[in-house]
Order: C-alpha cells, then structure tokens, then sequence
C-alpha cells in the first residue's frame, strides 16, 4: 500500500463499486491533503457522485478502503464520515425555507434548554452562528428566514452549516451553477480562504476555467476509472478535456457552411413584463447563431418567455420572415415553427416520470393521431429516429427520463423540437449541467440546425461558451440591447463592458438589428 502524503486528511485506496451487470467505480484511489482544494472532473456518468456517496457514507464500497487520519475503514455510515469532518455542498441547496438561518445550521443538532420539554434554543444557536457568518462574510443575520435568501446567500448557510461540524473536508457538487458572475468570484475568495485555515475542498464543476482559477491538484474519473492527475502547473483547458475525453476537442466554434439569409426572426421594439419601460430589438438571422450576453436579471429569459408566449407581450411586434405572427401562448409558438429550449429542463422541457418516447411526441400528439387515437407505432418511429438522430444514449425508447444524464436529457428537448419544423429556436443556457463532450455534442446539434436554415437564439451566461459558439453576440443591460458584437470584436472584455452599460470600442450601441 502507498504511503499517505504528509498532510493527508484522508485516502481512498482502490475503491470498487459494483451494480448488477456494472461496475461504476473500479480501483480508485485518491488522497485528500489538508489546506488544498481538488478538483474533480469528469463527464456525466464518470463515476464522480458514486464515489462522492462512498466518501459521505450513503453508499458502502465492494472493494477497497477509506483512511481517516491513518486508520482504514471498509465503510463510512453517514454519521461517521461527519464526524471524521466530511461534509457536502450541494448543487441542489438542502434547506427549510420556512426556517431561520441558525435553525436550518444546526438542523438534527439543535442546541436544547433544560426543563422537561426540552425546547430549541434560538439565542444559542444565533450565537453560535454568528461568528461562522462572520467568518464567510455574510451579509444577512442568524436569524433571517431563508426563503428570503438569495441562492449565494442560501450557499453560505451550506458552507457555514458544514464549519458547525469543524469540517475539515468541504465537498462542494457545482456550487456555481446557478451563480452569477460577481458571487462566483465571491465563492472562490471564500474558498481561498478555507483553504488558508487548513480546510480541504474537493470542487466538483463542468466549468473549467474555476478549476483553473481555484485548485491546486486535479484528478479525473472516466468510466469508473482513475484516468490521471494534473498539478498547478500542468492544468490548462486542453489537458483537462484530454482527461476527461480520452481525446483532443475540436474548437467549440464551428463556422457556418453559408453566410446567414435573409429572413429569420425579427424582434421589433418588443416590451416585456419584466421592463415594462425598456423595448428591445433584435434580428435573428436564418442560418445564423445570435449569443444573447448579460448578467443574471438583464431581461434575457424574459425576452424568450415573452416570445414563446409564457409571458404576455406588452408592447411592440414579432415577425417571421417579415410577416407579423401573434404569439399569446406556447401552442401559438409552436405552431408558428417557434420553440424554446428552456433553462429549467428538467421543471419547464420535461415529464421526468415518462418514457423518451412520450417525451418526444408530447408537443405535437395530433401528428401522432389517427380518428382521435393516438398510434403508438407512429409515435415510436418518430422517437427512434430522434433518438439515433441525436445519439441519445438509452437502452429504449421506453427508457424513463428520469434516468438520463443532464446530457441526454438535453437532447430529448431537442428530440421534441426536431421531430416537428422548427424556423426559430430559443436555446436558454443550453449546456448548464452537462460535461464537456456532452456540450460538444449539443454545440455540433446547433450548428447543424443553423446550416439547415434555422435562426437560432442562444442565451448564455458561460462567457467562454457565448464567446466559443455564437456568430455574433448581442448583449443584454437592465432590459433592453446595449450593444452588439461581430466575431471580430469577441472578447470578455467586450462583452462585459456591454452587459454593464458601458460601450466597448467596435461595438454598435443601442438595438441590434
């Protein structure tokens, strides 16, 4: 057996996991060092949350050990690897909205007055809090509900719950996928400074370039397996990809195979509920990838929902190929060859409980219909056609959704679409979730629309994804278009001083058309 590091909190030394018919974890072994964060990476379904579960005590291995502070163990319970210091963040938030901060801190570890009832006592627990919240520089109370906190503030009640149990190993499962950029950058000073009092974090995110701005070690799993290690110095985007891969990754943008046409969407002075005072324009060419840029709350998804018809249109007009449509609902948009990928799939583009094939025909089930009837047959080939259309991996058309990567879930909203005639497209933040040959593969699905004649909207808040896909970029401040980049004015820079309301040199200010 390998000697443990100096500094080593804990070991995981070749853990196996074995499901019937798969083996999800296959000699693992990886070492977590005080004051240091990890990065873990991986595509979906590498093995990451079944070895995450193993070192959190929900799951026991079939092989292998784990080693706390020099002492083996075949298997964690949950309380155990809590009180070994392991504690988890996760990327959906564990809290009770209708409790206070200090409660939902010290929740099944309540601090209890004396007398027969044995009562929680509030004062003590906001006491204890206080400091923690202090420590993370929060700036809401131990005693503010968190329903009325915002996703970063509910993130540091995560963070500060897990230094209540003297955590000396934070997991933290994509902790900024729902962040803006600014508390983004608030989290990693947080974790800069964990990291400085000798907590560890092993940071588990799709988003490399985090990785390269916070860790000190990455590993990477790649079907179940242990595929390598970078050191600070080694990372860089095209070494990660590698990994995780087993292959070098085209460039994320694919030029089109004809200039963009004439025709396409047309979005004139359009006045949305969110910024009944603001008007916005765009054009969205035929064949063309229009980005659509700007911070969290710039009117972006509103935009898009007041196209699709989920929110009324206040003000101005919608056009396809220049003819005036009205769109007062999501079956108007359809019907006009109009559709919207949403944010949300799993809430807004999805029945979870259903199979991929009723997935697929659900938007158009009168295609499917004969005298009223539905006709299984017909439904099954359009969904077998999407499915090998667009490489969904799934043993069946049958196969619940529920069960799919973020990935393959993706493309069974897009699977919906492509089975009917899209002119437009609506994509909002495509491949939030989803690993890196997964949103290759989404990117590539795009492109291939927009060669075939379709106008594609792609709201994104991953500036090197907006940046790496879109033929040009429209940037979105408090409401309304502050400007408009062609490719060969990209940059972060660019786009930044836009979705703040400053203008950049070699942007065109005011509407994008």
């Amino acid at each position: 057996m390998t000697e443990n590091v100096p500094g080593t909190l804990l070991a995981l030394r070749g853990i196996t996991r074995l499901y019937p018919g798969v083996t999800a974890l296959d000699d693992v072994s990886l070492e977590v060092r005080a004051g240091e964060v990890l990065g873990l990476i991986g595509e979906n379904g590498a093995g990451k949350s079944t070895l995450m579960k193993i070192l959190g005590g929900v799951i026991a291995p079939s092989k292998g050990e784990i080693v706390i502070d020099g002492q083996a163990h075949a298997a964690l319970t949950v309380n155990a690897a809590t009180q070994a210091g392991i504690a988890f963040v996760h990327q959906e938030l564990n809290l009770f909205e209708n409790l206070d901060v200090a409660a939902n801190v010290f929740i099944g570890r309540e601090a209890l007055r004396g007398g027969p009832l044995r009562l929680v006592d509030d004062a003590a627990q906001h006491r204890r809090v206080a400091p923690l919240l202090q420590r993370l520089g929060a700036d809401f109370a131990p005693d503010a509900p968190v329903a009325e906190l915002s996703i970063a503030q509910r993130q540091l009640v995560e963070i500060a719950k897990a230094l209540s149990i003297d955590a000396r190993v934070i997991i933290m499962d994509e902790p900024t996928s729902s962040l803006t950029l600014s508390e983004t950058e608030r989290l990693l000073a947080i974790i800069a400074g964990l990291r400085a009092e000798g907590v560890a974090v092993i940071y588990i995110t799709h988003r490399l370039a985090e990785i390269m701005t916070c860790a000190d070690r990455v590993v990477c799993l790649r079907d179940g397996r242990m595929v390598g290690t970078l050191a600070r110095a080694e990372m860089s985007h095209a070494a990660m990809i590698r990994m995780m891969i087993g292959r070098d990754l085209k460039s994320l943008y694919l030029p089109p195979a004809q200039p963009p046409r004439a025709g396409g969407c047309d979005i004139d002075a359009v006045v949305t509920t969110a910024f009944p005072d603001r008007a916005v324009s765009l054009s969205i060419r035929h064949g063309e990838i229009l980005g659509l840029a700007g911070l969290v709350g710039s009117g972006r998804t509103s935009l898009a929902r007041t196209l699709f018809g989920v929110d009324r249109l206040l003000g101005g007009e919608i056009r396809l190929d220049g003819k005036p449509v009205r769109i007062a609902s999501p079956r108007a948009a359809i019907a006009q060859g109009l559709y919207l990928v949403p944010e949300d799939r799993k809430r807004a583009g999805l029945v979870l409980d259903l199979p991929i094939v009723h997935n697929v025909t659900l938007a158009n089930l009168l295609a499917y219909a004969r005298f009223w009837l539905l006709d299984g047959r017909a439904e099954a080939d359009s969904s077998s056609v999407q499915r090998q259309r667009l490489r969904i991996k799934a043993p069946s058309d049958e196969t619940v959704v529920a069960t799919l990567s973020g990935g393959n879930q993706q493309k069974v909203v897009l699977a919906k679409f492509l089975s009917m005639r899209p002119r437009v497209v609506i994509f909002d933040e495509p491949t939030r979730g989803i690993d890196v040959g997964a949103k290759s593969e989404i990117y590539e699905l795009m492109r291939g629309l927009a060669d075939n004649g379709v106008a594609i909207l792609m709201i994104s808040s991953d500036m090197e994804e907006v940046i790496g896909v879109a033929d040009r970029i429209a940037v979105m401040h408090e409401g309304r278009v502050s400007g408009l980049l062609e490719r060969d004015r990209f940059s972060e820079s660019n786009v930044l001083h836009l979705a703040i309301g400053e203008q950049p040199d070699g942007a065109r200010p005011g509407e994008a058309h």
